[in-house]
C-alpha cells in the first residue's frame, strides 16, 4: 500500500483537492477532521485538555475558539496542547491506515497541513504539496469568516513557508487556476501514483 501525504499552508485549497482524490477512490484521512473527532463531546483530548485549559472545554467538547484565543494570550501553551493532541491524531491516523491495509487498498491520502513541521514526511512514500501565489492565499483567509490580518499572521508564522514546501514535495498541485484545472493535475499525480512514476512533475 502506497501511503501519500497531502499538504499545504493555509488557503492554499488542501481540502478541494482531497476532496478530488476520494472522488477518485482514494481512502482520504484528514488530520483536521481526527482533531475534530478529538474535541467533541466526549472525545479523547476533552479531558487532558479540560486540566489543561479548563475555560476551553464545556459539555459541547473543546471550544476550539476559546482554546485559540488562550494561545493567541499565552503562545506557551501550544507545546502543551500539543503535546496531548498529536499523539492522539497519530493513533487514529494508524487505525486508519490498518483499515486501508485489511482493505487492500493500493493507495491512501493522508490529509496533514503540519506535515513537515511535524516531520511527518518521514513515514510517507511520497508529498504532494498545493500551492497558489501569495496574493490568492491572502484574500481567501481573509474572506473567512473571523479572521484578521493578526490571526492570519500568526498561524503563517507556525507554518513552514509555502517556497519550502514546493522545493520539499513531489507532486505540486496549483489550485490558482480554477476547479477544472486542479482536478485535471489531480487526475495526472494520481495515473502517476498509481502507475508507481518516480517522476513527479506534472506538466
Amino acid at each position: 500500500m502506497k501511503i501519500v501525504a497531502l499538504t499545504g499552508s493555509i488557503g492554499m485549497g488542501k481540502s478541494t483537492t482531497a476532496a478530488m482524490f476520494a472522488d477518485l477512490g482514494v481512502p482520504v484521512w484528514d488530520a483536521d477532521q481526527a482533531v475534530h473527532r478529538l474535541y467533541e463531546a466526549g472525545g479523547a483530548a476533552c479531558a487532558p485538555l479540560a486540566k489543561l485549559v479548563p475555560d476551553a472545554v464545556g459539555t459541547q467538547g473543546v471550544d476550539r475558539a476559546q482554546l485559540a484565543a488562550q494561545i493567541m494570550a499565552n503562545p506557551a501553551l501550544l507545546k502543551a496542547i500539543e503535546a496531548i493532541v498529536h499523539p492522539l491524531v497519530g493513533q487514529d491516523r494508524a487505525a486508519f491506515l490498518a483499515k486501508a491495509r485489511a482493505d487492500h487498498a493500493p493507495l491512501v491520502l493522508v490529509d496533514v497541513p503540519l506535515l513537515f513541521e511535524t516531520g511527518g514526511e518521514a513515514y510517507v512514500d511520497a508529498v504532494i504539496v498545493v500551492t497558489c501565489p501569495e496574493e490568492v492565499q491572502k484574500a481567501r483567509v481573509l474572506a473567512r469568516p473571523g479572521m484578521t490580518e493578526e490571526k492570519f499572521s500568526a498561524i503563517l508564522a507556525r507554518q513552514t513557508p509555502d517556497a519550502e514546501k514546493r522545493a520539499r514535495a513531489d507532486y505540486l498541485i496549483d489550485t490558482s487556476l480554477g476547479l477544472d484545472a486542479a482536478r485535471e493535475q489531480v487526475g495526472k499525480v494520481y495515473a502517476a501514483l498509481t502507475e508507481d512514476q518516480t517522476d513527479g512533475t506534472v506538466n
